[in-house]
């Protein structure tokens, strides 16, 4: 005897796939078209609520489909609005996504944007220094609905809409390549999400064969590189994944990426006193940046308490963005928004797991944890 295969999820359905299952079951083709309108443009969250639907045909589509996966299992806010979610899904386990306002500063004034910080996994393989995402280890990498249900949740949640999403909550993006690519066209799409594509990006620690095969995807969509060291042995020491795919066979990729792609790419480089901050870093950063006409966001590490990095002084913080900016390289400090909040990827998601006896307290005395993503 066999278990019960979960229903897909129709936020991770393309219209060609709805169709099919339509027609599978004897039903006409056009009923394909009312169910991805209700799914994806009223956005009901049970099929029960598809009323022009006949109820037979509503109760075989619940036999093997649902419109939700995932429930919100708590919010935290902080003082300067930005929300944090942990989402159960249908197996128990839990995920994060941080919903960010605009920065007015900088973008032109204008104070309307929101930035939801997208995971692509639950847990990670990748092991990052500073991140808990990987503290459990890897588990699952997400679906494409359930990819895509994050931004449902949130805007269904807090009746905002989200127009700008980044690749970098919990995982490693591009180890979890095809269910990615289609939550992208999905969330793209006219008749799914709509969300522009140059308003996406994906972040990665660096796996350098995924990014020469994400170039040859068709939609703009935008590139970001948590590189947080400029040379090898400083990179080592933070990013393991820098041991199977060193700088020089990243910057090949990234070469191979710009030869394909208008837009920038991003460099995001976490400033960690006397790990990563020296000035010799920054003069390294600066060439690395302009070899591939990358713009560099700095982000101060996000002091815990009982863990041994620190941030740097603002005095550095600043030492190191002037080398940067006087090589001509694009580059901001970012004073990360939602420090009240545990902001740090993955930290809420092993609280509650470990409270539940999912997993066993995986955090040792000494772990570093750093605000960001990848």
């Amino acid at each position: 005897m066999t278990d019960k295969k979960a229903p897909q999820s129709l936020l991770g359905m393309m219209p060609g796939e709805v169709e099919a299952l339509i027609k599978e079951m004897g039903e006409p083709g056009f009923r394909a078209k009312q169910v991805v309108e209700w799914t994806f443009v009223r956005r009901v969250a049970d099929i029960e609520a598809m009323t022009n639907l006949p109820k037979a045909l509503r109760e075989r589509l619940k036999e093997r489909l649902v419109t939700r996966s995932m429930s919100i299992a708590t919010v935290s806010g902080s003082a300067d609005t930005t929300r944090k979610f942990l989402l159960k899904l249908n197996d128990g386990r839990y995920v994060e996504t941080v919903l960010i306002p605009a920065n007015p500063a900088l973008y032109g004034g204008k104070s309307d944007r929101r930035t939801l910080c997208v995971s692509s996994q639950v847990g990670c393989a990748y092991d990052c220094k500073f991140c808990a995402s990987g503290l459990a280890g890897f588990t699952r990498n997400l679906t494409a609905g359930e990819i895509v249900e994050q931004i449902v949740q949130v805007e269904a949640h807090t009746g905002e809409r989200v127009d700008n999403l980044v690749f970098m909550g919990m995982g490693e993006p591009l180890a979890n390549f095809s269910n990615l690519v289609k939550a992208i066209e999905i969330l793209n799409a006219e008749w799914g999400i709509g969300i522009g594509a140059r308003h996406m990006t994906v972040s990665t620690s660096g796996l350098a064969p995924q990014i020469q095969k994400l170039a040859d995807f068709p939609l703009q969509i935008r590139l970001a590189i948590s590189l947080h060291g400029a040379s090898d042995p400083v990179r080592n020491e933070i990013m393991p994944v820098n041991r199977k795919y060193p700088l020089a066979e990243l910057f090949e990729a990234l070469e191979a990426w710009n030869a394909k792609r208008k837009q920038f790419l991003t460099f995001e480089f976490i400033l960690i006193e006397d790990v990563n901050d020296s000035l010799d870093q920054a003069r390294m950063l600066a060439k690395r940046a302009r070899s591939v006409n990358a713009k560099v966001n700095l982000i101060p590490y996000n002091t815990v308490d009982g863990l041994p990095w620190k941030r740097p002084s603002e005095q550095r913080q600043d030492a190191f963005l002037e080398v940067l900016t006087s090589a001509g390289v694009t580059a901001t400090l970012r004073r990360e928004k939602g420090h009240d909040i545990a902001a740090a990827c993955g930290q809420l998601r092993l609280k509650q797991e470990t409270s539940e006896g999912i997993i066993e307290s995986p955090i040792p005395e000494k772990r570093i944890t750093i605000g960001g993503g990848n």
